[in-house]
């Protein structure tokens, strides 16, 4: 029986004494001590998905969204694996292309490598607690690892956020919301339960087959199921030696299974001595109206950095204005302590700072005067020389007490950890066209990025870029995200996806990846749409 689904029926009685109803039979037949063969690799097998009562499912998270730690059986039942935390219920290959990373990593990656195992002592207890709550394999968390290397505050080049890189469309489709003040991409529990699900339904989609599942999560399920139309396999290897899909997605898989092979026994690998970091863990308090982190960190006896290493999610000074009852996390021990100094605090003296986008008409005095606090404050906080020169949709920092500090001012920074440009070295018989298409830009792009004319011919180990700059928008220019809802249009004679991205003022690559379509797909009439639109624009 996959460990997952033991984790699963330890975790299910201490959430409030859920009924188990169906799932008595599966328990009865629970051995915690069953020998699990690790030493020999084992051929691809499809793993189907344990099937969970949806009445218990619902209890399970009603009950308990993991909020305050690992239950003493669960957390003891995790502590109990081997160095790192393994349980052999995805399916391995020992196909060439994954034995190929398994030797890059043992070779000129192993120092990146020790670096994301040791990491991963601090993040894959509890993303294996999400991944047995929604029914997955447990060793699937691992793919986090392959993403971001498990840093929460990844950002990639294509704007993607978080230990599980979502782009901001998909992941408000799986509720990961992203605004001036939260990138709830960047929430530890979040973020992977939006994974846990985003994974359960490329699986189901793509018939039980974990690794087209996983291929889809790199590179989208239309690009996918492109490629299959275009092999005629479903196959996953077949794929990658069909020269049907990206480089990037080819190679994923492949990592992914060797890292399993690597995490089954490590030391067999040459990965001895690792010293993982201690499991992140925390208690969660409720805020009932905007409150700032440092009084948060003053109640609970903790640090500023702390409370911001506790709630990655959170971009600014505080918690969300307008957001009643917020939940925030406080180290371990401090929460009884906190609520009891939190509901003697007036709802008045919460807040320290307010952030005011200046508008035209707007003066430090009248500001001042408004707010009831000193010019020479506003000044000094946001590093004013000239108080006639104010630019209209600036961002100030208020302070509506005394004994402020620079730390709103260093938040309108955001704490993103962006990645690097990616490049690609010209191999023999290269043309920019097959470059192009291989990294899924246009040509133009090619050029523009890399100056290169019409004329200009590519020699054998020149280094390409091949992705976008990254965005450069100033903190303070940068706008704050409108409403969006979600609609369905239907496509009529004559519509492209041009004009409707016009029409409702969204991305035409948007409606693709919402769609899952190719980039050569042909719009038909009565065809069905799905998009996501700024609100007000649906007629």
């Amino acid at each position: 029986m996959p460990r997952f689904l033991i984790l699963f029926i330890l975790f299910v009685p201490l959430l409030g004494g859920c009924q188990l109803g169906s799932q008595a039979v599966v328990a009865d037949k629970a051995v915690l001590d069953l020998p699990v063969e690790q030493s020999k690799i084992q051929p691809e097998v499809a793993v189907e998905p344990v099937e969970v009562d949806p009445v218990l499912m619902n209890s399970v998270l009603a009950v308990k969204e993991l909020s305050n730690g690992l239950p003493a059986p669960v957390g003891s039942f995790l502590q109990q694996q081997p160095l790192l935390h393994y349980s052999g219920d995805f399916p391995l290959s020992d196909h060439s292309r994954v034995m190929d990373f398994l030797d890059r990593y043992q070779g000129r990656q192993q120092q990146t490598m020790v670096t994301w195992l040791q990491r991963s002592g601090r993040y894959i207890p509890k993303m294996q607690l999400v991944f047995a709550s929604e029914g997955l394999p447990l060793d699937l968390a691992y793919l986090a690892m392959i993403e971001s290397g498990f840093n929460v505050r990844a950002y990639s080049w294509a704007h993607a956020a978080g230990p599980w890189q979502f782009i901001e469309s998909t992941g408000r489709m799986y509720g990961l919301n992203n605004d001036w003040w939260q990138d709830d991409r960047l929430d530890l529990e979040r973020s992977t339960r939006a994974a846990a699900r985003f994974l359960r339904d490329l699986y189901n989609r793509f018939d039980g087959d974990w690794y087209l599942a996983v291929a889809a999560y790199n590179a989208g399920p239309g690009r996918v199921s492109q490629a299959i139309r275009a092999s005629g396999s479903r196959d996953f290897w077949d794929l990658a030696d069909g020269n049907v899909l990206r480089t990037e997605t080819i190679e994923y898989v492949p990592k992914l299974l060797a890292a399993l092979h690597l995490i089954s026994d490590p030391e067999a690998y040459g990965f001895s001595g690792l010293e993982l970091a201690d499991p992140i863990d925390y208690e969660v308090v409720t805020v009932a109206t905007q409150t700032d982190l440092e009084i948060i960190a003053e109640l609970s006896g903790a640090t500023y950095q702390k409370i911001k290493d506790l709630n990655p999610a959170l971009k600014r000074w505080s918690t969300p204005p307008g957001v009643s009852d917020y939940q925030v996390r406080v180290p371990v021990g401090t929460a009884e302590g906190f609520n009891r100094l939190y509901a003697e605090l007036p709802a008045s003296e919460r807040i320290r700072y307010h952030r005011h986008q200046i508008q035209s008409g707007d003066t430090l005095l009248l500001l001042a005067q408004r707010y009831q606090i000193q010019v020479e404050d506003i000044m000094a906080l946001n590093n004013i020389s000239n108080p006639r020169a104010l630019q209209i949709g600036r961002d100030l920092i208020l302070p509506l007490r005394e004994g402020f500090t620079q730390r709103p001012v260093e938040a309108l920074a955001d704490s993103y950890v962006r990645s690097r440009r990616r490049s690609y070295t010209v191999q023999p018989g290269d043309s920019i066209w097959s470059i192009s298409r291989r990294f899924d830009i246009t040509e133009k792009q090619l050029r523009v990025w890399n100056s290169l004319g019409w004329s200009n011919i590519l020699r054998p180990g020149q280094v390409l870029l091949v992705s976008q700059p990254a965005s450069r928008v100033s903190p303070q220019a940068a706008a704050v995200p409108q409403p969006t809802t979600t609609m369905v249009y239907r496509v009529e004679a004559g519509d492209t996806l041009w004009g409707i991205g016009r029409r409702f003022a969204v991305n035409i690559d948007q409606i693709r990846q919402w769609n899952d379509l190719a980039r050569e797909h042909v719009l038909r009439p009565g065809q069905e749409l799905t998009l996501i639109v700024p609100a007000g624009r649906q007629g």
